[in-house]
């Protein structure tokens, strides 16, 4: 059985449709209908000025974020446009003490971003709703994403040890609009969206997303993909006393998976070899990825400072895949050769949650409240399975499966020259089903409260608290069934001191629980014998900063300084792999960062900041050789900026800067990818009403660099130059 990356989707279809609206647009251009200027009511609730976004979707903030005793970090559909990110990873680069990880046997391969040093693939929601699946995501269905920083299980529930991330998806609103996107670029790009909204009734309006996008990925030979989708939503009862959204959302992608280049074990760094050189095999590799998810959300004022809110979500999701992985373990890099390891999974995770949440404000004793609580049920099951891969070829007499200097390995096409790998030898082996699937099954209620006290013009107090009860089960094919079951009890303090009516200083303090398995089997975090008794990892943060509005509340500019610590993490106290653990680690990060967002003038914009993590480990018993060791997967310093200017009314010009120094792959902190620098440019002209041409060059010097170092086999290489030529029309 042979795959392909290269599988048929309606991306004709959609192109096809794309294309005969560019074409109609003008006619269609009609700006006498009344409804165009109507305001569009939308999902979330805040002042724009440029790329500064004063809300979050969630009641459980009853604070503006300007207010907030708390990091947060809002990443807006205008900035994402303009950066001409297309993938849910490109848009985290906008903001800094972000890193990514990467997917390697059992840990799935997709998104995985680490916040403040800590994994966060397994605390990432979607519309306030954990989306736990494993998946590669897009952002054509995008309205904003939400980056809450630092341990935030008040909020978040089980993990969000270095803070947890929202994504808030379109909603239909009170306006009629459609919105045609055309890109074509470099390395075969072609990509189309359609985002559209049609007032049907007095009090209902329907919005439909469409995405369709080709191409190979910049500096990688052999490396393409491609994917669509379509999200279709319902609003009913615009203005009334009575709102309800659904929607669903449908994702489908194929691509050829690409572990990277493996390290030099002799230099600790990705071996000195070309950036397109590609180990895999393009007969046998392979990767489907599909996403289904519903969303009904109904909101209810029952007076005027009163607001109950429902919401529902289901979603499954597939990560089906064999992948190469150019593993070094044994030394064959020093040969001249690469071993050309298998990895492979076919997990399928479904989702159901919902939330009721009752939130307003009151008086009490004269002082002026806000307030939230609720409770959240879910329950989340996963099959993982992997495939059975074999080469075709039968090996000489003693020869072994890793070695690439033995006889029959480079001719069997077990191994690969290390120079000069040809992505296209020949594989006549066979790819099939193991059926012996681990079975992962977990079960959260939750219960919590928030509360915002206007103490005086000047002084605001919050507190935030949340009880959890957690349960998961993990029954291996033909094995016994692990479990862990726990409660726990977090919370979020804040102290807010206001010296002007545009600027804060604030304290806060807050806590998370990560017990065994959060991950549900389809994560880094996953039930074992070695963890199933434990207790859950308890970890603290301390922060102090301030926020102001600047500019006639155009600018906002944040500082923070932080503490966060960890003193029951869980190590392994015996060496080998599966070795038990106990929870008598320690892990400390001490932390700065800014953060921009807004107009610094009526053409300028930008939104970017800095982060510092002195992130290290401590007490990590039988591997206390590691104390004082940085984080794995964690840039002590960070940069990104992106920023444009309107040189007139119809031009503007502008680009990013992104930082990021050395990140281990590992604990022992032997290996590790370099410091790099990376520019984007970015130029728009809006050549009438109803079109607009935006030129984006992404690695504008086409930097050779590493965005994921992985804790032993190999480095994941970035895209090379991109360059994208885009029409967006809108009638």
């Amino acid at each position: 059985m042979a795959a392909s990356s290269k599988t048929p989707l309606p991306a004709q279809s959609l192109l096809t449709i794309a294309l005969g609206m560019a074409v109609t647009a003008p006619a269609l251009a009609d700006n006498s209908n009344p409804k165009k200027s109507a305001v569009e009511r939308i999902e979330v609730v805040g002042q724009h000025q440029g790329y500064k976004i004063d809300q979050v979707q969630s009641s459980k903030f009853t604070d503006s974020l300007g207010d907030t005793a708390k990091s947060v970090t809002v990443i807006g559909s205008d900035l994402i446009q303009d950066m001409g990110a297309m993938s849910f990873s490109d848009t985290l680069r906008a903001t800094p003490g972000i890193t990514l990880g990467s997917g390697e046997g059992g840990n799935p391969y997709g998104d995985r971003p680490f916040i403040r040093g800590y994994d966060a693939q397994s605390s990432t929601f979607a519309d306030g709703l954990r989306d736990i699946g494993s998946q590669s995501r897009e952002v054509f269905n995008i309205e904003q994403v939400e980056v809450f920083k630092g341990p935030n299980s008040a909020y978040a529930g089980r993990g969000a040890v270095g803070g947890s991330i929202n994504i808030v998806t379109k909603t239909p609103g009170a306006r009629d609009f459609n919105h045609l996107s055309l890109t074509a670029g470099t390395d075969n790009l072609k990509r189309a969206t359609l985002d559209t909204n049609k007032v049907v009734g007095n009090e209902a309006a329907v919005r439909l997303n469409l995405m369709s996008h080709d191409a190979d990925m910049p500096g990688r030979s052999g490396v393409d993909g491609d994917r669509w989708g379509i999200a279709p939503s319902l609003a009913l009862g615009l203005t009334t006393q009575t709102r309800a959204k659904l929607a669903y959302y449908h994702f489908e992608s194929h691509d050829m998976p690409d572990y990277g280049i493996p390290y030099d074990q002799a230099t600790g760094q990705p071996a000195a070899v070309d950036r397109d050189n590609f180990y895999g095999l393009l007969n046998r590799d392979f990767r489907r990825n599909t996403v289904d998810s519903g969303l009904i959300k109904i909101e209810h004022d029952l007076g005027p400072d009163l607001l109950l809110t429902s919401t529902s979500r289901y979603g499954r999701s597939s990560n089906d895949y064999v992948v190469t992985n150019p593993d070094d373990s044994k030394g064959n890099v020093a040969s001249g050769t690469v071993f050309r390891g298998v990895k492979s999974r076919y997990s399928v995770t479904d989702s159901l949650a919902t939330g009721l949440d009752l939130s307003g404000s009151y008086h009490l004793g004269g002082l002026a409240n806000r307030f939230a609580v609720g409770l959240e049920l879910s329950k989340e099951e996963t099959d993982a399975d992997s495939y059975r891969v074999t080469t075709g070829v039968i090996l000489p007499s003693g020869a072994s499966s890793t070695h690439c200097q033995d006889a029959g390995m480079l001719e069997g096409y077990f191994c690969a020259p290390l120079s000069n790998p040809n992505p296209s030898d020949p594989w006549v082996g066979s790819i099939e089903r193991k059926g012996t699937p681990t079975h992962t099954r977990t079960t959260s209620r939750s219960l919590y409260g928030f509360n915002s006290t206007d103490l005086s013009e000047q002084w605001l107090l919050s507190l935030g608290l949340r009880w959890d009860e957690y349960d998961t089960e993990s029954t291996p094919y033909g094995g016994e069934t692990l479990g862990n079951s726990d409660g726990f009890l977090n919370y979020q303090l804040g102290l807010v001191y206001k010296p002007a009516g545009n600027g804060s200083v604030y304290l806060s303090y807050g806590t998370s629980s990560n017990p065994p398995g959060t991950s549900n089997g389809d994560g880094a975090d996953r039930l074992s014998t070695s963890n199933d008794d434990l207790a859950p990892e308890d970890t603290k943060s301390l922060e102090l900063g301030s926020k102001w509005d600047l500019f006639g509340d155009a600018l906002s500019a944040t500082v923070a300084v932080f503490r966060t610590e960890k003193n029951n993490a869980r190590v392994a106290v015996e060496a080998g792999r599966g070795a038990p653990q106990e929870n008598v680690g320690k892990q400390k990060v001490d932390g700065f960062e800014l953060g921009l967002s807004g107009m610094l003038t009526a053409n300028w914009q930008l939104f970017g900041g800095y982060s510092y993590l002195d992130a290290t480990l401590e007490g990590n018993g039988i591997n206390s050789q590691y104390d004082g060791n940085a984080f794995p997967n964690t840039a002590k310093h960070s940069l990104s900026l992106f920023t444009n200017y309107g040189l007139t009314d119809s031009l503007k010009v502008g680009g990013g800067a992104y930082y990021m120094s050395k990140v281990y792959g590992n604990t022992a902190n032997t290996l590790s990818v370099p410091a790099y620098w990376r520019f984007d440019a970015m130029a728009s002209m809006e050549v009438n009403s109803w079109m607009t041409l935006r030129l984006n060059v992404q690695n504008l010097t086409d930097k050779r660099y590493f965005d994921k170092a992985y804790a032993a086999h190999f480095a994941t290489v970035a895209p090379g130059r991109l360059v994208t030529l885009t029409a967006d029309l809108r009638f």
